[in-house]
């Protein structure tokens, strides 16, 4: 496809786009802005995305897609519990990842990636089975990283997105891939603004 059939399907989609759609698009984007400011109400905006979009792909008979955003709530409530915990204890501050964050990391994605992949392979009708279940196991290791407050998770998410990108592309979600590749933005900012607030803590400290 040319570059102006891509920016009639851009124009068709968002022509197209009902009201719920458009909700779960803008809290989707107000969670990850939220996210890279380090602010907690990430997760209820995430809640709501998740549930709104659910509903639309449970409502467009995308059963195992709307099954998915199940993980992204419960990791949007754990984190949000997490990131909180009880009113007299301190915020779970930012860090780095260690070698059993990296393992639980590996652990997430190989086991993510070999059951939906087979479940896409063996039981759907889907052309890209292997490739949408990385952009899903890549997603989910992201997700457990972020609900830790761990700044590697900007790093696994955008591995997530740089796989996604081209793959809404083949798909023709060209709507879809450019909130995609806003988010992958997003998610450079968010790593090197939690690099920041990392260092000024440790300064504090000294």
């Amino acid at each position: 496809m040319s570059l102006y059939d891509w920016g009639n399907l851009f124009w068709q989609q968002i022509k197209e786009t009902d009201s719920w759609q458009w909700w779960a698009v803008i809290t989707g984007v107000a969670e990850v802005l939220l996210a890279k400011a380090n602010k907690v109400w990430l997760y209820p905006a995430g809640i709501i995305s998740t549930v709104l979009t659910a509903y639309i792909l449970f409502k467009g008979k995308l059963y195992a897609e709307s099954l998915l955003n199940v993980y992204y709530l419960v990791m949007s409530i754990y984190g949000w519990w997490y990131w909180v915990k009880k009113n007299d204890k301190p915020a779970v501050k930012i860090s780095y990842c260690n070698r059993q964050d990296w393992m639980i990391v590996v652990l997430i994605t190989t086991i993510s990636f070999s059951l939906l992949a087979y479940v896409l392979r063996y039981h759907t009708t889907s052309n890209v089975p292997y490739w949408d279940a990385w952009v899903s196991a890549t997603a989910w290791a992201g997700m457990w990283l972020l609900s830790k407050r761990k700044i590697e998770n900007w790093i696994v998410l955008n591995i997530s997105n740089a796989f996604a990108i081209p793959l809404l592309l083949y798909k023709q979600y060209a709507l879809f891939a450019a909130l995609t590749l806003f988010l992958f933005i997003v998610a450079i900012l968010g790593y090197y603004q939690w690099r920041k607030i990392i260092r000024n803590e440790k300064s504090l400290a000294t």
